[in-house]
């Protein structure tokens, strides 16, 4: 398990050559793979990282989603904050939701990252997939004196299937409720999540 305030993978360069042939060899193009903000006005599309940065697309062809939606941005950077799409993959985007403990699930995942980047709790959890789709929520328990938030996880009626590395994003804008408009104040908060080893305590901030 890694905790982190960003992902980001890049992925060098390399070479491909034909054996008994004497053609140069060609160098694909550096990408880099990051979370991202989907961003949607009319017809103009922007992405924003979680530093903040605005990257614009060369094009809009084939790029689909919701403006706030969360993606996993393949891309390759080109002058001037633009960029060439390379992949666009939604990934599930939600807040923080009422209802704890009534409405939480217990089901075990596999945690393979949590940190919090661009106001937004980002999870990379591995769970058994068989054939229906599961149900990720984020709820906070008002009876404690902290802020405590709980991952809800229900695989449903699923059988017991295979391993599926899941993907999702909670808006944290909320927990500054009750703290002054102009206040950049980090915002400490515990994250409870239940694992197949037993329940697990994160210790994480909102900055």
């Amino acid at each position: 398990m890694q905790v982190r305030g960003k992902i980001a993978f890049a992925f060098m360069a390399f070479l491909l050559f034909v054996s008994g042939c004497d053609k140069k060899p060609e160098r694909m193009d550096d990408y880099l793979v990051e979370f991202a903000t989907l961003l949607k006005e009319g017809s103009s599309i922007r992405f924003q990282l979680d530093n903040g940065q605005l990257l614009i697309p060369e094009s809009n062809d084939k790029i689909k989603g919701e403006d706030r939606q969360r993606v996993i941005l393949n891309y390759t950077p080109l002058e001037d904050n633009r960029i060439k799409v390379n992949q666009v993959s939604p990934i599930y985007t939600g807040a923080i939701e009422k209802g704890y403990p009534e409405r939480y699930s217990n089901d075990p995942v596999k945690v393979q990252s949590v940190w919090v980047g661009g106001g937004y709790l980002n999870l990379i959890i591995e769970v058994e997939y068989f054939e229906r789709p599961h149900t990720l929520t984020l709820l906070r328990d008002r009876e404690t004196t902290g802020i405590d938030l709980y991952l809800s996880h229900s695989r449903g009626s699923n059988l017991p299937g295979y391993p599926q590395v899941m993907y999702a994003s909670f808006l944290l804008n909320t927990l500054r409720s009750g703290y002054p408009k102009e206040s950049m104040e980090p915002v400490p908060f515990r994250l409870f999540i239940n694992t197949h080893t037993g329940m697990r305590v994160f210790q994480l901030e909102l900055i």
